[in-house]
C-alpha cells in the first residue's frame, strides 16, 4: 500500500527570524537555505518581502536551490483595496519566489477586533488575494491565522476561510495554532472534523506554536488527523516559546512505527543523517551553544551514565536506546562520573582511541580517582577533553608538551589617560618549552581572559597548533557556601575547524580552577591535532 506524501515546510528564515535575540543577514539566511535544502525539505520560507531590508535584499534573487520550493511570505490586502492595488501584496508578487504563502484572519474575534471589517468582508480578503498570488506563482498558500481558536468559537465561519482560499486556487490551507494553547487531542479532534468536511487532507497543513510545550505533539496529531504538510522551524526558533522543531519532527515522522508504515516525507536514509550537522549549523550561525539535551541530535541524547545502564547497552543499545544515534548523524557517549563502574571506564577509554590491557590495576586505580575527585566537585560527564587527559596521564599516555613553572594574575583599578576609572586584569606566565625558559605577559578584560592569553601568548614550536583555539564558554559554579567555598569552572573551547570540547577544574580558588581547565583544553588540543613533543 502506497504511503501518503507529508510536505515539510521549515519556516526558520521567516518565523524563526521573530525569536528574541536572532538576527540573520543575509549571508545567515543563504546558508541556511542550502543547508535545508539539502536536507531535503520541500518547502523553504525565505522571509516577508518588503518588511525589513534584508528579506527584501534577499528576494532579489532565488537562492540557487536543487531540491525545495523558495516561498515568499506576506500578508492578504487591506480591507478597502484591491489585490492589483495593494502595495504589501504587490511587493509579495514581485518577489522572486517559487510560491507565496500569505496569512490572513481566520478567527471571527480577530476579524471583529484586529481589522474591524464583516466577516463576508474578510473572506473575499482572502479569496481575492490567494487568486492573485495563485495567478502569479501558480502555487498559493493561505495560513489560517489564529485558526484553532476560531474554530473552537465559530467553526462555520473558520471553515468557511479555508473554503475561500482553496476555491480561489490555494494549493495548501495551513491551519494555525496561532497562540499555542491548543491540546494535542483538541488538535486531532478538529482537523478530523476538516477532512471529513473536505473529503481528505490533501491540501491541508498545519502550523503549531510551542507556548505550552506542544507543538511537536500537536503537529504530529494533524498528521494522524490527516494534514499533509508540516510546518517547523529548524531547532523549535519562532516567537515566544518558538514554533514546532523540525529537528524532532522529522525523524519522528521517519522512525516511529505508525507514521513510518504510512507517511512519507521525502527524505532518504542518508537525508536523516545530515540531521545533526544541520542543527549545529544553526547554532554555529546564532554563535551559541547547542542544547545538550535535544530529542535526536543532542550531545545528551544518546549518553549513557549510571554503570547498570552502559552495562546494557554495550550487550544491546536498544535497552536504553529507542533510535540507533548514527540515524539522525548522532552518536553515543558513555558518561564517566561517580555512578560509573567498570563498563563506563572501559568503553570511554575506546572512544577516547586509548589502548589498555584489562589486567592492567591502574585501570581500577583511575576509576577510583574519577569518583574521587567527582566527590570533590569535579564533573567528568559533561567534561570529555579533562577526562581523557586525566586518563591518559593515568596511563602513562599523555605527553608534556610543556611545563608551568608558575603563574601570577593581578588585578589592578586605576585612571587611564582620559581620567576614566577603568580596571585592568594583567596575568604573568613561566613556561618551560623543550628545555627553554618562556616568560608571557598579557592583559585581558578580566583575570582568566588575561591568564589564557598570557598562557597562549607563546608556546614556542607548539604556537602554530593553538592560534585557532578560542574560549567560548566560562561556568563557574560555587560547590559549597562560606569564605572557604570551593569552586567548579567548566570551561567550553572551540577552534577554527568547529570542534568544540569541555574541560574542568576544582579548587577553592577560582583563579587555579580556571588555570586546570585551561591548561587540560591546550593539552587536549595539542593531543588531538598530533603535536609532537620532543624526546
Amino acid at each position: 500500500m502506497p504511503k501518503d506524501r507529508v510536505y515539510l515546510f521549515d519556516t526558520t528564515l521567516r518565523d524563526g527570524a521573530q525569536t528574541q535575540g536572532v538576527d540573520f543577514s543575509v549571508e545567515d539566511k543563504r546558508v541556511i537555505a542550502r543547508a535545508l535544502d539539502r536536507l531535503g525539505v520541500a518547502y523553504i520560507e525565505g522571509g516577508w518581502p518588503g518588511a525589513n531590508p534584508t528579506d527584501s535584499e534577499f528576494f532579489t534573487a532565488k537562492p540557487a536551490l536543487k531540491r525545495a520550493k523558495f516561498v515568499a511570505f506576506g500578508m492578504t490586502k487591506r480591507p478597502g483595496r484591491s489585490a492589483e492595488n495593494d502595495p504589501g501584496l504587490a511587493q509579495i508578487l514581485n518577489a522572486s519566489a517559487d510560491a507565496a504563502c500569505l496569512v490572513g484572519k481566520s478567527s471571527e474575534y480577530q476579524v471583529g477586533i484586529a481589522l474591524g471589517i464583516s466577516l463576508n468582508e474578510n473572506l473575499e480578503l482572502i479569496s481575492d488575494s490567494i487568486a492573485a498570488a495563485h495567478k502569479k506563482f501558480g502555487e498559493a498558500m493561505f495560513d489560517a491565522e489564529h485558526f484553532f481558536d476560531g474554530y473552537k468559537a465559530n467553526p462555520k465561519f473558520t471553515f468557511d476561510c479555508l473554503k475561500a482560499a482553496l476555491d480561489a486556487g490555494a494549493r495548501w490551507a495551513v491551519l494555525c495554532d496561532t497562540n499555542g494553547g491548543t491540546m494535542p487531542w483538541e488538535v486531532e479532534r478538529i482537523v478530523g472534523e476538516v477532512v471529513q468536511k473536505l473529503g481528505d487532507g490533501s491540501r491541508l497543513g498545519v502550523h503549531t506554536h510551542n507556548d505550552t510545550e506542544n507543538a511537536v505533539a500537536n503537529t504530529l496529531a494533524a498528521v494522524k488527523a490527516g494534514v499533509r504538510q508540516v510546518q517547523g522551524t529548524l531547532n523549535g526558533l519562532g516567537e515566544r516559546c518558538g514554533n514546532a522543531n523540525l529537528i524532532a519532527l522529522i525523524p519522528s515522522l521517519m522512525l516511529k512505527p505508525w507514521f513510518a508504515e504510512n507517511i512519507d516525507v521525502g527524505l532518504s536514509e542518508q537525508d536523516l543523517t545530515h540531521l545533526t550537522a544541520t542543527s549545529r549549523t544553526l547554532d554555529e550561525l546564532l554563535n551559541r551553544a547547542p542544547n545538550r539535551h535535544a530529542a535526536y541530535v543532542g550531545a545528551a541524547a544518546f549518553a549513557h551514565k549510571g554503570g547498570l545502564h552502559v552495562s546494557a547497552v554495550m550487550k544491546d543499545p536498544r535497552t536504553y536506546e529507542h533510535v540507533p544515534p548514527e540515524t539522525v548523524g548522532n552518536k553515543r557517549h558513555i558518561l564517566m562520573s561517580d555512578q560509573a563502574g567498570r563498563s563506563n571506564l572501559l568503553v570511554r577509554l575506546t572512544e577516547a582511541g586509548i589502548t589498555y590491557d584489562t589486567a592492567d590495576s591502574r585501570l581500577n586505580a583511575l576509576l577510583d580517582d574519577v569518583k574521587q575527585r567527582e566527590s570533590e566537585g569535579y564533573s567528568y560527564d559533561g567534561a570529555e577533553a579533562s577526562f581523557e587527559v586525566l586518563a591518559r596521564r593515568a596511563l602513562g599516555q599523555m605527553p608534556e608538551y610543556f611545563r608551568i613553572r608558575s603563574f601570577r594574575v593581578q588585578v589592578e583599578r586605576r585612571f587611564n589617560a582620559k581620567a576614566e576609572l577603568v580596571t585592568i586584569s594583567e596575568a604573568t606566565v613561566k613556561l618551560d618549552v623543550d628545555g627553554q625558559t618562556l616568560f608571557s605577559v598579557a592583559e585581558g578584560n578580566g583575570p582568566v581572559n588575561a591568564l589564557d592569553h598570557a598562557i597562549r601568548k607563546d608556546l614556542g614550536r607548539y604556537q602554530s597548533y593553538i592560534d585557532d583555539l578560542r574560549l567560548v564558554d566560562f561556568k563557574v559554579r560555587i560547590l559549597n557556601g562560606g569564605t572557604e567555598a570551593t569552586t567548579r569552572v567548566m570551561i567550553e573551547s572551540a577552534d577554527g575547524q568547529g570542534n568544540r570540547w569541555f574541560t574542568v577544574g576544582v579548587s577553592p580558588n577560582i583563579i587555579d580552577a580556571a588555570f586546570m581547565a585551561l591548561m587540560d583544553s591546550i593539552q587536549w588540543k595539542l593531543l588531538r591535532d598530533g603535536a609532537q613533543p620532543s624526546k
